[in-house]
Formats: C-alpha cells, sequence, structure tokens
C-alpha cells in the first residue's frame, strides 16, 4: 500500500458526511510499514462504535466509515471474511458500513465480519502451521502466504466496492 496522509485518507471517504470526515481521529501514520499493509483500519478513540478502513483500489485510497455494536454476552469463534486467519478468530466484530450515494442516505447498509482491531495485513502474513500448509517445503509457506495477501486484498476491496456502488 502507497504510504499515506491525513489529507489523503480524509479525502478517500466514500460513505461519510463532511463532518464525519472533518471529526474523525485519525491513526498515527508515522510507525505504519506501508509495504506489509494492505490495509489501514482503525477505531476511533472517541467513539467506541465508529471505525475506519482504506485500502487501494486501482491504486486509489478508498475510505469507508464503519459502526459496530458493542460486544453483548460471550465471544463466539467466527473467521474474518477478510484474512480467514483461523487462529485468531475470537476476536471478529460485525462491521456495518452505510452505503454510498443516495442510497446511503436513504440508510441502505452492508455488513461484513473483521478482525476487531483490523490486524488483517499482519495475520496472512503469519507464518503458517505445518497444517495449513501441507507440507514443510518453505517455498510451499511462501506460496501460502501470498495466496493469503491476494485474497484478503480481494475480499476486502470486493467489500469496498459494493458500498462505494452508487447504482
Amino acid at each position: 500500500m502507497q504510504a499515506l496522509t491525513d489529507a489523503a485518507i480524509r479525502s478517500s471517504f466514500v460513505n461519510a458526511s463532511r463532518r464525519e470526515v472533518r471529526e474523525a481521529i485519525l491513526p498515527d501514520l508515522t510507525d505504519i510499514d506501508w509495504d506489509a499493509t494492505d490495509l489501514l483500519g482503525w477505531r476511533d478513540r472517541k467513539k467506541d462504535n465508529t471505525a475506519y478502513v482504506v485500502l487501494e483500489i486501482d491504486e486509489t485510497p478508498v475510505g469507508v466509515r464503519l459502526t459496530t455494536a458493542p460486544p453483548s454476552g460471550p465471544r463466539r469463534r467466527t473467521l474474518c471474511t477478510w484474512c480467514r486467519d483461523v487462529i485468531v478468530a475470537d476476536d471478529v466484530a460485525m462491521y456495518v458500513a452505510r452505503r454510498a450515494g443516495a442510497a446511503g442516505r436513504r440508510g441502505n447498509t452492508i455488513g461484513t465480519l473483521v478482525c476487531r482491531d483490523f490486524g488483517c495485513s499482519a495475520h496472512v502474513r503469519r507464518r503458517p502451521t505445518l497444517t495449513e500448509v501441507g507440507s514443510s517445503d518453505e517455498n510451499d509457506r511462501i506460496m501460502l502466504i501470498d495466496r493469503r495477501i491476494r485474497a484478503l486484498r480481494e475480499h476486502s476491496s470486493d467489500f469496498v466496492r459494493q458500498v462505494a456502488a452508487t447504482a
């Protein structure tokens, strides 16, 4: 992912009002390893139920404002629909995004299950277990990590494209 600035992030949102964009609390961008980042996701420090994600679609940053309900009851083991990591299946949240344009103004939303901390980029890059790979060959491990990275990019960008679609 290309390095982003505060201004680039704020101008990337497709489903947020000007006021929501202006009031968004952005993350600290100084320590991000952009080469190992497929999406930039964070929770708003002041609004527990608000989160944001920015990723590249056709080399252009596209941001989405998300909301989530506070956890109720015991957490269930669920796979993130973006990274599908079987190791961190107990910290996944249902995030909902208002659709862009007129559909969003009418209240239409779309939801997805995503890692609560948006750690998907790190999850797909973790060293796979022998069971996941099915062999001890290091090339097989590397190919599996590459497939997981491509799948994360595809799954997350499909969701963002659905949010951004105005027709």
